[in-house]
Order: C-alpha cells, then structure tokens, then sequence
C-alpha cells in the first residue's frame, strides 16, 4: 500500500508511520537514558508500543477508512494498448561484471515517464518497472537505474525492464524487454 499509491490513504499511511517513527524515537531515547528523563521507565515501552501500533495502522488503517480503491493488483477494465518501444541502451546482453552495482540506461520511445501514479490511465504515460531474476527491484521514473548487485551470486542472470501505465499494470501487450548479463566473483 505504501509503495508508491498516491492519493488520499498514501498520505494518511505516510502521516501514521512517520508518527509511529517519531513516537519510537522519543520511547526509545527514554529508554536508553539519552532524553526525556521527567518520564517513567514504563512509558518509554509504552511508547514503543504505540510505536508499532501507528506502524501496523499505517499499511491496514487508510484502506479500511477510505474503502477500496484501485491499486496495482486491481485492474479497472480492459487494458490499453501503446506504441511505446522500450530497449537497453546498456547493458548489452552478455555483459559480464564481477561489481557491486550494474548502471542499466533505457530507452523509451513513443512515450512519456509520468512520476503521479494514477487509475487515469493513457498509452502514451507511464512508469517502468525493473526486474532482476523475475523480482521487481525498481520502479522508477528515470531511464537512468542503478543496481544493487551485492547479494546477487555469482552466475546467469536476467534484467527485464517494463513500462507500464500509470496504473502500474501492463498495457496490451506488454511493452518489455530484457538481456541477460553474467556476474563473476570478484577476483
């Protein structure tokens, strides 16, 4: 729910976890004997417990209150279709690398990057998505993604990018592309 929804239970999430966050803070520091002293010893755990309540209320609350509304996992009708291409400008398949981290540069034609996630979707606006072995890694508003590589083994392994409309579902068909880069142990 928090990745990325935008709107009206975004905020009310954002606005309870970042509560949860300063309330731990204040319960752990007074536990930790680093602040709040006037306070009793049980009302940091207290306030480390209310702490995890905002965190647990921030993901349920918002969708329970505002009732649902339409996420990534909730198509809204028929998919649309686009003439967007997107391609690797690098890598090129068949990289090899033994670095911690892969620069991956796309490129999108026919089609413009919109950083609002929106249920209002058209074929030339929207998002891509990267993904690492099958597992989602990025989705960013950039053609430009840089890839944590450090508890990637050593072996074969396969980068898909997808632009997807703002919805962050695919359009009909998919626009993806994908190569394959071999990642060597450090020497």
């Amino acid at each position: 729910m928090l990745a990325h929804t935008a709107g009206t239970d975004e905020t009310l999430s954002l606005i309870l976890l970042f509560s949860g966050l300063w309330v731990g803070w204040i319960g752990w520091s007074r536990l930790r004997g680093t602040g709040f002293d006037r306070m009793p010893g049980w009302g940091g755990w207290t306030l480390i417990g209310v702490a995890v309540t905002l965190a647990v209320a921030a993901t349920t609350v918002p969708r329970a209150l505002l009732g649902p509304t339409a996420t990534a996992s909730t198509p809204t009708g028929p998919r649309p279709t686009t003439t967007a291409t997107l391609r690797f400008l690098w890598p090129r398949s068949g990289f090899v690398t033994s670095e911690d981290q892969l620069t991956a540069r796309l490129e999108l034609t026919g089609a413009t990057i919109t950083p609002a996630t929106s249920t209002s979707v058209s074929p030339d606006t929207g998002h891509l998505h990267l993904s690492l072995d099958g597992a989602l890694v990025s989705m960013t508003g950039s053609t430009l993604r840089v890839v944590d590589l450090r508890s990637v083994m050593p072996g074969t392994h396969t980068l898909t990018a997808t632009f997807v409309a703002a919805d962050h579902l695919p359009f009909d068909p998919p626009v993806q592309t994908e190569l394959t880069f071999e990642k060597v142990a450090t020497p």
